[in-house]
């Protein structure tokens, strides 16, 4: 005996429509790798407990908190969807605290449109290591030394290193990667 066919593709059509909106408008994903934080302030008694908070838009991720460390080493990926190059990304460093409010360590913002800029570019055929472009720091970026966009493995990438702001000492290191979604918008 045949049985009817169950799947609802009314359904899957809502699905389709809700999302390709989102897709629309997707660039891609930005993985931000945070590999350190370099003389970060004191807020506890001796030392901190530090973790990081990135944020775009909406979004809003955080590191693993780091115990009694004011060097400390996360080496820790988080995720952005990216879709737009005009908005930066905003840094903060947080002190952890168990029984009161966490206190702030500095912050620090970075403008995507560089790197992004770098990935429309055709760079077929360029030798690993190429360097792509070179953003000086300014008064108006947060960046500590220059900041080299370049090729590696096939991939751009961009090494940082953000000097904290609003706090007496601290930097920060990050790698940004480009990842390609699947019928997201082309660079």
């Amino acid at each position: 005996m045949d049985t009817p066919n169950t799947s609802n593709s009314h359904d899957h059509s809502k699905l389709e429509s809700a999302t390709k909106p989102l897709m629309d408008n997707l660039l891609g994903l930005l993985r931000i790798r945070v590999k350190r934080g370099i003389n970060l302030a004191v807020r506890d008694v001796r030392s901190s407990d530090p973790y990081v908070v990135v944020k775009m838009g909406k979004q809003r991720l955080k590191t693993r908190v780091i115990r009694k460390d004011t060097n400390p080493e996360w080496n820790e990926d988080l995720t952005l969807s990216i879709s737009g190059h005009d908005e930066p990304i905003f840094l903060t460093v947080y002190d952890h605290d168990t029984f009161s409010m966490d206190d702030k360590m500095g912050d620090a913002e970075f403008d995507v449109r560089p790197f992004i800029g770098a990935l429309k570019m055709n760079l077929r055929g360029l030798p690993n290591g190429t360097v792509i472009t070179k953003i000086q720091p300014s008064r108006s970026n947060c960046l500590a030394e220059e900041s080299s966009v370049i090729l590696k493995d096939g991939k751009v990438v961009q090494d940082m290193r953000l000097r904290l702001k609003n706090v007496e000492c601290g930097e920060v290191e990050l790698q940004l990667q480009w990842i390609d979604v699947h019928g997201s918008k082309v660079l």
